[in-house]
């Protein structure tokens, strides 16, 4: 088996685009969170997201005619992918195509909206009731006609693959904040078994859109403290309401360590062991004692031949619900035991936003930069942690200490959990 290296970072979010200037402000306590400017959030019970200001996609896309059937979604993730693409020095011309692979994961669901408004606004009665007869008659030549190409949920791979001629494995996966976690933990099994040489992996969301923000909104998990805005988000404070979304997207390289250092690449973090767990307690609703998130935890330590002696920082999902911070607290002791009160723990998320479906990508990134550069950054707006939520936060100040082996955790509203373990690679 190959040990896999993290060679490349690529990140768009509301504190910073790029792992540098992303990670510098995450460092220094900077939040990208507070009231949504693209469109009026009034109708909603959460006014407040982590929008990105700057971002030009022109900047990330080579083929100028991608863009006229590319959505925000499909923008993020090529603007990821090509920024860890650059960080690692990747070289298409010095790789067989078919070598390399390409994994994305991503909560895309349709087309831009308002190109759907005109055909749907056409399939009406005169009473304002919907009609599909009409939608056939007179709706159909109302609707944007690249409506279903640009709404194709895994074009992002084609996108990407197009940037770097990749011909490898891939594969798309949908869901919330679990899949691009997922999406990285294939990569390295690609990687590690001889699959790729190089994977791309990671995940996005443009999660601050009306068109996300409407559903979630009435799930009630996220916050409605909208007077607060960027000190809205609050994980495991006694006062925390809810989370705040984000958009963005998150991205690593992944190669094979020795073929990195050969070619004297940088190397974030070894890549050394993936887990999951699945929660079947209730939809949207997790389980309070947090198990299948423990089980997750367990099976990359194993995977990873760590225990958790070995651990000295965890990136975690810590989304500020009420029901889950608790439950995820519940699952590192059960999975950690006494050495959880010892660990550094951290949630990004006041800073960043919920990125849903790059949330999980983002603490994988977040736990390598951490490996590498022996800093791990605090958990913004914890003022009166809750008593069961009793670990180490790392509240409101970054932390330097040494990080050999950290973890990145991922939970899917679905029930899908998700743990990756990386060390500072030795030898």
């Amino acid at each position: 088996m190959r040990r896999v290296a993290i060679t490349g970072v690529g990140l768009v979010t509301a504190v910073g685009i790029g792992a540098d200037t992303a990670w510098k402000a995450l460092l220094e306590g900077r939040s990208g969170v507070g009231r949504l400017s693209a469109y009026d959030p009034g109708p909603l019970g959460c006014h407040l997201g982590a929008e990105i200001d700057g971002f030009d996609p022109r900047d990330y896309v080579t083929n100028r005619r991608s863009l006229k059937t590319m959505t925000r979604n499909d923008q993020l993730a090529v603007a990821g992918a090509s920024l860890a693409g650059r960080d690692a020095e990747f070289a298409p011309e010095r790789h067989d195509p078919e070598r390399v692979a390409l994994f994305v994961g991503g909560n895309k669901e349709t087309s831009e909206p308002d190109k759907m408004a005109a055909g749907v606004l056409a399939a009406r009665r005169d009473d304002g009731t919907a009609d599909m007869a009409l939608m056939g008659t007179d709706g159909a030549s109302q609707f944007y006609p690249l409506y279903f190409i640009e709404g194709l949920q895994g074009a992002s791979l084609f996108y990407i693959s197009q940037v770097y001629g990749m011909k490898g494995a891939n594969t798309y996966f949908h869901g919330t904040a679990d899949v691009g976690a997922t999406a990285i933990g294939r990569a390295f099994h690609a990687v590690r078994r001889g699959e790729a040489d190089v994977a791309f992996a990671g995940g996005f969301d443009d999660a601050t859109s009306w068109w996300s923000l409407s559903r979630f909104d009435p799930l009630g998990v996220l916050t409605d403290r909208n007077d607060l805005e960027a000190a809205a988000c609050r994980p495991y404070d006694r006062e925390r309401t809810g989370s705040v979304l984000g958009e963005g997207s998150a991205f690593v390289v992944l190669e094979d360590l020795d073929a990195a250092r050969r070619r004297d690449a940088h190397v974030y973090a070894e890549v050394a062991g993936v887990g999951s767990g699945f929660d079947t307690y209730g939809l949207v609703t997790p389980d309070p004692q947090g198990r299948a998130l423990a089980t997750a935890i367990r099976s990359a330590l194993r995977s990873a031949d760590a225990t958790p002696a070995d651990v000295d920082y965890v990136a975690t999902h810590g989304c500020a619900t009420r029901l889950g911070d608790p439950s995820e607290t519940r699952a590192l002791v059960a999975a950690l035991g006494d050495d959880a009160t010892r660990i550094a723990a951290s949630s990004v998320k006041p800073a960043t936003g919920h990125l849903i479906a790059g949330a999980g990508a983002l603490n994988v990134a977040v736990t390598a930069l951490a490996v590498d550069s022996g800093h791990v950054p605090p958990t913004l707006n914890l003022e009166t942690p809750d008593p069961d939520c009793h670990l180490d936060w790392v509240p409101r100040d970054a932390r330097e200490m040494p990080v050999r082996l950290g973890l990145a955790l991922a939970r899917g509203l679905e029930g899908q959990n998700v743990a990756l373990a990386l060390r500072k690679p030795a030898g």
